[in-house]
């Protein structure tokens, strides 16, 4: 079998960092305004009372203290409470195609690569902006490649079901090397009005290039030693956005039509399926857990993120060992485990063994395990 290896990865990062801080401040004048226009139902007994947030009770709930948003004005106005992106026109590069191009090329310079290396362009994020044409058929343009590209979304997972399907692109001869793109606008789906959600998501994308080891010419290369995928249907963590709103007017503008989820019912089901499923992982190359030098996990929740790498290890990973970057960049769906990736590799040795693992709605479970070559 052809061995394939991650020759280079980017990484853009917007431009507006909103701390806990500022994110509580419109949150709780967004409160004290619902509370005294709604003062006369709640005395009542009709409508429940909102509660503020605060910082403390972020951190000490997701490990979160800040993110980076595309827009921060419309976030942080109470009135709003949503980002201000300007429809652009069919002529203008798209938002998605933009942050795409943006991590690509640098994503392209890692790997000492040109557009004319690249066969095949993969988007794959959690939201795309529009059903077609798809996303990365216009990064692919902007970039100048040939061949094909397509979009796929496993939500937060959706990165690493993207790097299996490199992989097999590429072992079967259909690419010579493969950009996978995650560009992910995460504050456009979420519930600002939320006090359990309000703080959960950031906005990133990052790039991936994979290509045959037998090519491959760039100083750091990660051999993908192998990769693997589970699903298991719920509704646990769910978004209701669709072409299909307009048919009935009455759910236009509900809440489900943002990122909704049970939080403790996740918590409880997703933790131990991707423990089992990394292990089995590993066990199935051969590998044990004591043998890999780090776990990029998926960035949703310090807590979950600590339970796992506890279950897989046996004991509480030590800070290299699991590295944590929600605590600046919040959850950025499919971006967060290859952000993690992408900055926290740099004191590995050659024959280092690491593992890649995303997680999130579906569920979906994904995991790469690479080795430093």
């Amino acid at each position: 079998m052809k061995k394939v290896v991650i020759s280079g990865t980017g990484l853009f990062t917007p431009p507006h960092a909103v701390s806990n801080e500022e994110l509580v401040v419109a949150f709780n004048h967004y409160v004290a305004a619902y509370n005294q226009q709604h003062a006369a139902e709640i005395a009542a007994g009709n409508l429940t009372e909102l509660a503020e947030s605060s910082a403390e009770f972020i951190e000490k709930a997701s490990g979160i203290k800040q993110r980076y948003l595309m827009n921060k004005d419309g976030v942080l106005d109470p009135a709003r409470m949503t980002p201000y992106l300007p429809e652009r026109s069919n002529d203008a590069l798209s938002i998605q195609a933009e942050m795409g191009v943006a991590a690509a090329t640098a994503a392209l310079a890692k790997a000492g690569r040109s557009a004319a290396d690249i066969d095949m362009v993969l988007v794959a994020c959690s939201n795309m902006q529009r059903p077609y044409p798809a996303v990365s058929i216009e990064i692919q343009q902007a970039l100048g490649v040939q061949g094909y590209a397509f979009d796929m979304n496993v939500a937060c997972s959706s990165a690493t079901f993207g790097i299996q399907t490199a992989v097999n692109a590429i072992q079967s001869g259909q690419a010579r090397a493969v950009l996978v793109v995650s560009p992910e606008i995460c504050s456009a789906h979420l519930n600002f009005r939320d006090r359990d959600s309000h703080f959960i998501f950031g906005d990133a994308c990052t790039a991936i290039v994979l290509e045959a080891a037998e090519s491959a010419s760039a100083a750091e290369q990660f051999e993908i030693l192998g990769t693997r995928l589970a699903t298991v249907f719920s509704n646990n963590i769910r978004n209701n956005f669709g072409f299909l709103n307009r048919c009935d007017e009455q759910g236009i503008g509900q809440v489900d039509k943002l990122f909704v989820q049970q939080g403790r019912k996740v918590f409880k089901e997703v933790c131990p399926m991707v423990g089992e499923h990394i292990v089995q992982h590993l066990e199935s190359l051969d590998i044990q857990p004591q043998q890999v030098s780090r776990f990029w996990l998926h960035q949703a929740n310090l807590a979950m993120n600590q339970l796992i790498a506890r279950r897989v290890l046996g004991r509480d990973a030590q800070e290299q060992e699991a590295p944590v970057i929600l605590d600046r960049y919040a959850n950025t769906s499919s971006a967060g485990s290859i952000i993690a990736f992408h900055l926290c590799r740099d004191a590995l040795q050659s024959g280092d063994v690491g593992v890649i693992s995303s997680f999130g709605a579906g569920y979906s479970v994904g995991s790469v395990v690479v080795k430093k070559c």
